[in-house]
């Protein structure tokens, strides 16, 4: 990246950085972590090892600053997932987009967090991961198969992407800058 561009990067952040919290919550081996690696580095990182309780990082991309609570997706936290969605800007639902076997799963877990009367309005990002593998399911069918289309009180997105190839994590940090930011109590 040329020096200018670095610098007008950097002279932006200074006035014009948005600042938002986000946790992302998904099954085990969703490609959650890989996933935060891939926004914080734009490199995809082969050695990532499974999420044990959670893990919390900063990543600055652009006029954006996220706060990103990456949560273990084992069965034994995800009772927890609640507690670290509470007033964030918006929660990340990863699912790994070429594993059938685990949609039904996915499902129940997605609609086991978002009864949560503590979440209520907080924005829903569903993130099908791993689109580089064949056979991978595409925006609208993640879409029908997870029945987002019946997720109200909340806004709702979804994206396809690869964590492995960079494929649309653009598209998912121009919605985070559009994102508006939270109102606490």
């Amino acid at each position: 990246m040329p020096i200018w561009t670095r610098l007008l990067n950097w002279l932006r952040s200074l006035f014009w950085s948005r600042k938002l919290e986000i946790s992302i919550v998904g099954l085990q081996n969703a490609g959650k972590t890989t996933f935060v690696s891939a926004l914080a580095t734009s490199e995809f990182d082969d050695d990532t090892i499974p999420t044990i309780g959670f893990n919390h990082r900063k990543v600055k991309k652009g006029g954006v600053e996220l706060q990103i609570w990456d949560l273990g997706g084992q069965p034994k936290f995800r009772d927890s997932w609640e507690k670290y969605c509470r007033n964030v800007d918006c929660i990340v639902f990863v699912v790994d987009s070429a594993d059938f076997g685990n949609f039904d799963i996915a499902k129940a877990q997605l609609q086991k967090l978002l009864m949560w009367p503590s979440l209520v309005g907080i924005p829903l990002l569903v993130i099908g991961n791993k689109n580089d593998l064949e056979g991978a399911l595409n925006e609208e069918e993640i879409i029908s198969t997870l029945t987002l289309m019946s997720v109200i009180g909340r806004p709702v997105a979804c994206y396809s992407v690869s964590s492995k190839d960079m494929n649309n994590l653009d598209m998912v940090l121009r919605y985070f800058a559009k994102l508006p930011k939270r109102k606490t109590c």
